[in-house]
């Protein structure tokens, strides 16, 4: 197993996997929107067929979470069709595939932490048209890892991170919802768990981000203090901001499941955090 596809190559996270894989001896194949476009199902098996991997890490997906209110089918056409048309090439030649997923399958109603085997709930679109892709890689592969992951934040890319970086040079104060609860995860910290996953047998699903959790406004705050930013966040409620897509108020995601199978989970957050803040700096100073 050498050559790996990567979908999303340019993203923040594909960017990264795209990176371990070449620090690790494999033989990334990277493909975006140019180079295959998810809307297109034929595109796709034509990319595929011309490729001939070995294995796929799907990180390609439709993640504008309000717009996917609107653009409903856009969305289930890149998080579940292309999804399936991905699984069922991998099925079809009996490679592993690791197919990135969401905390938003499920409704945030629980008490305390998600396990993988809780019955997903989604409450906006994008949420279920993930849980979707998820229900095609179960029913067409053996050989897959669905990696349910929440609060996506890396060097490339768009993500909380900047969006708070950038407002806080236009704003001496900022609202930040409070009472929704989970868990950032750097893709910096992901990428090579993937890659271990990709080497081992243990399929499944499972649930995978940085370690702690702490609300969006207590994120932000954390975002201010690890670079020296001076700009007040007002917490608010869910309420307040009155967004387009409903989001789970308890995102908590149990990673037992992740140790037990032998994996090293990934730092707290608030390391993760500053270790971005570096890559961020010497990024800017090439």
């Amino acid at each position: 197993m050498r050559r790996i596809l990567v979908t999303g190559a340019k993203g923040q996270l594909g960017s990264d996997v795209i990176q371990a894989l070449k620090e690790t001896g494999y033989q990334p194949l990277g493909v975006d929107r140019q180079q295959m476009d998810l809307t297109h199902l034929q595109e796709i098996k034509k990319v595929l067929t011309m490729l001939n991997p070995d294995a796929i890490i799907h990180c390609g997906a439709y993640t504008a979470v309000d717009q996917a209110e609107i653009e409903r089918e856009t969305c289930y056409q890149i998080n579940a069709e292309a999804t399936k048309a991905l699984a069922t090439y991998a099925a079809e030649r009996a490679i592993p595939f690791i197919y990135l997923s969401t905390d938003y399958v499920f409704d945030g109603t629980k008490e305390g932490e998600y396990v993988e085997t809780d019955q997903p709930n989604p409450i906006n679109v994008y949420g279920a048209s993930k849980l979707k892709g998820e229900h095609h890689v179960q029913n067409l592969l053996d050989k897959y890892f669905i990696v349910r992951i929440s609060w996506v934040f890396g060097v490339k890319g768009n993500n909380f991170v900047k969006t708070m970086l950038r407002l806080s040079e236009q704003h001496h104060e900022l609202n930040v919802i409070s009472d929704q609860v989970g868990s950032p995860t750097a893709t910096a910290d992901l990428a090579p768990l993937l890659i271990n996953m990709l080497k081992s047998d243990k399929y499944g699903i499972y649930h995978v981000t940085n370690e702690g959790f702490c609300s969006w406004a207590d994120f932000a705050k954390e975002i201010f203090h690890v670079h020296g930013v001076e700009t007040k966040i007002n917490p608010i409620t869910t309420c307040q901001f009155q967004a387009k897509a409903a989001r789970p108020m308890n995102s908590k995601m149990s990673k037992n499941k992740l140790v037990e199978a032998g994996f090293i989970p990934l730092p707290p957050w608030q390391k993760s955090l500053e270790n971005w803040r570096i890559a961020d700096d010497k990024l800017r100073t090439k």
